[in-house]
């Protein structure tokens, strides 16, 4: 119980700072105008984002708030195994981060989109017209840090013992 109130308190926490930059980013700037944090590199950009990562699926705001009550309702029902959380390792740790911020991110973005129709991204990284990253927002870096960590864990789980007789050293002579 324990650890769930910890988790219930690190994502409201998570929430609370995506909702209160994205509010941040709705009152100060200017859609569509960069406004320069560190010049020809880092900017704050106003964008209101009809569509998910990387601006795909435009214009599908309720198939994509479907998508990501569905993909909650799934990390919830399987969170055991997706985020290892019986590992006796640091990747249950691992895991539990991963789980936090894989639900604050998706949780974050699902409110923009139930009300406000679309999500709002401010955070922008690009070099004039050399090369340009897409905008994104905190719930956003929270589900790629949640990504990375379960792609960590994963690579770092320990290989899964054969069936067979090889795994016992009992194997036919």
């Amino acid at each position: 119980m324990r650890r769930l109130v910890i988790m219930f308190v690190a994502v409201a926490h998570l929430l609370l700072l995506d909702a209160a930059t994205k509010e941040w980013a709705v009152r100060r700037l200017v859609e569509g105008v960069p406004n320069p944090v560190i010049d020809g590199l880092f900017y704050f950009t106003l964008t209101r984002n009809l569509g998910c990562a990387w601006g795909l699926f435009q214009g599908y705001v309720w198939p994509l708030v479907a998508f990501s009550v569905c993909a909650l309702a799934l990390l919830a029902w399987y969170r055991r195994e997706i985020f290892m959380l019986d590992a006796k390792d640091w990747r249950a740790k691992a895991g539990a981060v991963a789980e936090c911020l894989i639900y604050a991110g998706t949780v974050g973005n699902l409110v923009d989109r139930v009300f406000r129709g679309h999500v709002v991204d401010f955070i922008d990284f690009h070099h004039g017209a050399v090369w340009s990253f897409p905008c994104f927002n905190v719930a956003d870096i929270c589900i790629s840090i949640a990504a990375g960590l379960l792609v960590l864990t994963a690579f770092f789980a320990p290989k899964a013992q054969a069936q067979s007789g090889e795994a016992s050293g009992k194997g036919a002579s």
